[in-house]
């Protein structure tokens, strides 16, 4: 099994969290306790890079969506990119497609966050 980490930056007052490696059962915890942080900080500006996350199970998926709800009462959303066709295959497969946007990569999904405001 492989390790996995968290990145964390801010960009355009949208938060970035960068997985990597392998997003299980047993390290799901670690992507519950960025994102109640980010909550805990009233950050609701969410992108997920997704580019070095080799492996998502079905308890990876069910953090997003433990928080979706409360990120979006606060006017907020969680955006999810650069996926591999494996790890998009999991998404997809449980139709995440239609409840979150999946970008192809990260400056495309900062920049939907602003595009209502133009």
């Amino acid at each position: 099994m492989s390790d996995f980490k968290i990145e964390y930056r801010e960009t355009e007052n949208v938060n970035v969290l960068e997985l990597k490696g392998y997003l299980d059962a047993h390290t799901a915890p670690k992507l519950e306790d960025a994102l109640q942080s980010l909550l805990d900080k009233e950050r609701y500006k969410i992108v997920v890079n997704c580019k070095h996350l080799s492996y998502i199970s079905s308890a990876g998926l069910g953090v997003f969506m433990a928080f979706i709800e409360d990120v979006r009462n606060n006017a907020g959303d969680i955006k999810l990119t650069n996926m591999s066709p494996k790890v998009y295959n999991v998404f997809d497969l449980l139709g995440f497609p239609l409840l979150y946007e999946i970008f192809k990569d990260e400056s495309e999904a900062i920049n939907k966050f602003f595009e209502k405001k133009r």
